[in-house]
């Protein structure tokens, strides 16, 4: 089973999959892209490379079982996807507290707000496959077990239950 963990920066993807069952093989996407030089170039801007995604999907084509983490993960062939949310003002405050600049902060709170990333990987990988879980207010371990039972096929799909339009 190839499952995508993706979301908004800061939702706590990289956090959660950490805490999850170590027997899961997790594929840290951002970290590949860079050691791996699967780039386009880098948006000096952000502050981040540009992923060569089709470079991405072949490199991982022949891997059947992994936990693929990146808020680009849902671009991949996976066969489902966890979209991890979380309520835009904690977000917001979790990028501040990590040292982001505050128009960054803002930029993904609005995302989150706006389902960006949620709409994304309904457009691509159907209703079906997406299972929204909100780590709001939640600890790693409450969030990796939500993941774990979405690989185990234990959780239904969910996509739509979680919304932010108060915050807008």
């Amino acid at each position: 089973m190839r499952v995508a963990v993706t979301g908004t920066p800061g939702v706590g993807k990289t956090t959660a999959v950490e805490a999850a069952d170590p027997e899961l093989e997790v594929v840290h996407l951002n970290d590949l892209i860079g050691e791996a030089g699967l780039h386009e170039g880098a948006d000096d801007e952000r502050g981040s490379l540009v992923a060569d995604l089709d470079a991405v999907g072949e490199r991982l084509a022949d891997r059947e079982d992994l936990l693929v983490e990146s808020h680009l993960a849902h671009h991949l062939d996976v066969d489902r996807v966890a979209v991890l949310r979380c309520h835009p003002e904690e977000l917001h405050g979790r990028l501040c507290d990590r040292g982001e600049p505050a128009t960054t902060a803002e930029e993904n709170a609005e995302a989150e707000a706006l389902d960006v990333v949620l709409s994304a990987a309904v457009e691509i990988h159907g209703l079906e496959a997406i299972y929204e879980i909100d780590t709001t207010d939640r600890v790693p371990a409450a969030v990796a077990a939500e993941i774990e039972a979405v690989v185990a096929g234990d959780r239904e799909p969910s996509a739509g239950e979680v919304t932010f339009v108060d915050y807008l």
